[in-house]
């Protein structure tokens, strides 16, 4: 048994870890509990009294240059795939804020990007899988066993040990983004700039979540298009690192204020464009190695959400209203825009706005937390599993509605019986 967490750092439990080999391996030994890659969800969806990780499945296959279709093990990063494929011209299709997760865990996530609102989320640029559950491997895609596929995409790991993918990349013809910042006064300006730059590929806000009044939901909107010029470089290690636990104190409503407005003004054009290598355009928070301790010994968790877009301007006035009030700022918030969803039956996007904060965790969080999930119900909209660590199995049940569909394809492949994790036993799965 080992002491075992995930990126938010809670909970702390003891599981027994299993590392097969190979593949092959994997099958042998029928396992139960719940697949990890490099522990990168934020709360308790990946933690189980026995995990199976896959460090050992991270070996790339095959790669078909006309069509861009790459074929891995489902170990490998996305780290990986940029130091290869980048200097030959091929970027992810779909790439969220780190690229420190493995292929398995953003096809179990079905992760998103800034690119939702025109080119969907991760699974949606996955032709074929292959997962193992008990000893037998399934291959899946939209034609073959099409309700296990859309299962498994967004599943979180809960219909077996996902071993292989063949996915798209998209050509690119230089590693650089070019970039265009543009302040928004409060949340009415940010969300008119969305729909005024929405045919643009990338776009991100920072919101401050603290400020109120005229200035509430005051935001960078952050844009971005691959440029046509400069070389295919890839990225470097981190530099800096955060060499051991912040204390806590050290993060408080007086900081965060004081990060918020310096953050905000640091820019003093409206708009500023620029031309950055795509390493801080898509992952700022990369450059700093254990960036997580910032939040202190007792972790932190990350609250993300989306709303229907109609609900959009009063959901999220409500939603930030109800922060600032608490005095409990987040040190990051990020709003971006979805597309439509897709047929897979736990993704988490929906058409709308998404909105994640992260908060250090203490004793009055989990109470302002279910206060913003009232909040979220009340405009129909539902929390991101990967970065939850305290739904409860109502709030899922309500929000999800496609988890019955879910639970009894489940029955039917036996998953039910050998796949689980803390999480999926809190919300009933």
């Amino acid at each position: 048994m080992k002491k075992l967490t995930s990126w938010g750092k809670y909970p702390l439990i003891n599981a027994n870890i299993i590392i097969p080999t190979t593949r092959q391996h994997l099958a042998g030994l029928e396992l139960t509990g719940i697949g990890r890659g490099l522990g990168r969800s934020y709360g308790d969806s990946a933690l189980s009294e026995q995990v199976i990780v896959s460090e050992n499945l991270n070996h790339f296959i095959s790669f078909d240059e006309e069509n861009g279709l790459l074929r891995c093990e489902a170990g490998v990063s996305l780290d990986n795939i940029l130091t290869v494929f980048v200097p030959k011209g091929w970027f992810l299709s779909v790439t969220p804020g780190t690229k420190f997760v493995t292929i398995g865990g953003a096809i179990a996530s079905d992760v998103h990007g800034k690119n939702h609102h025109l080119e969907g989320s991760f699974s949606d640029h996955v032709t074929s899988l292959t997962l193992v559950i008990s000893d037998k491997e399934i291959t899946c895609s939209r034609n073959n066993n099409p309700e296990l596929f859309h299962a498994t995409c967004g599943g979180m790991g809960l219909t077996g040990i996902i071993t292989e993918a063949t996915f798209k990349l998209k050509p690119i013809k230089s590693a650089y983004i070019n970039q265009k910042i543009v302040k928004a006064k409060n949340l009415n300006t940010a969300l008119e700039l969305f729909e005024q730059y929405k045919d643009v590929t990338y776009s991100v806000a920072w919101i401050d979540c603290l400020s109120t009044g005229s200035n509430l939901g005051r935001s960078l909107l952050m844009l971005g298009e691959h440029a046509d010029k400069g070389k295919l470089k890839t990225h470097k290690d981190g530099l800096l690192n955060m060499p051991c636990d912040m204390p806590s104190f050290l993060l408080n409503k007086y900081t965060i204020q004081a990060f918020n407005s310096a953050y905000y003004n640091k820019q003093l054009k409206e708009e500023v464009n620029s031309t950055i290598h795509y390493d801080p355009f898509f992952y700022p928070l990369d450059g700093i190695n254990n960036w997580n301790r910032m939040y202190g010994g007792n972790g932190f968790t990350q609250y993300q959400f989306v709303i229907p877009k109609e609900a959009g301007k009063e959901g999220l006035t409500e939603i930030l209203e109800a922060i600032a009030e608490s005095k409990q700022g987040s040190f990051l918030a990020v709003l971006k825009v979805f597309g439509k969803g897709n047929q897979n039956l736990l993704s988490f996007p929906m058409e709308g706005y998404t909105l994640a904060l992260d908060f250090k965790l203490n004793d009055k969080l989990f109470s302002l937390l279910d206060h913003l999930d009232i909040i979220v119900r009340k405009y129909d909209g539902r929390l991101y599993l990967s970065k939850d660590v305290r739904i409860s199995e109502e709030m899922f049940k309500a929000s999800y509605p496609q988890w019955e569909a879910f639970q009894t394809l489940r029955t039917e492949y036996g998953a039910d019986e050998l796949y689980h994790s803390l999480q999926s036993k809190r919300i009933g799965l």
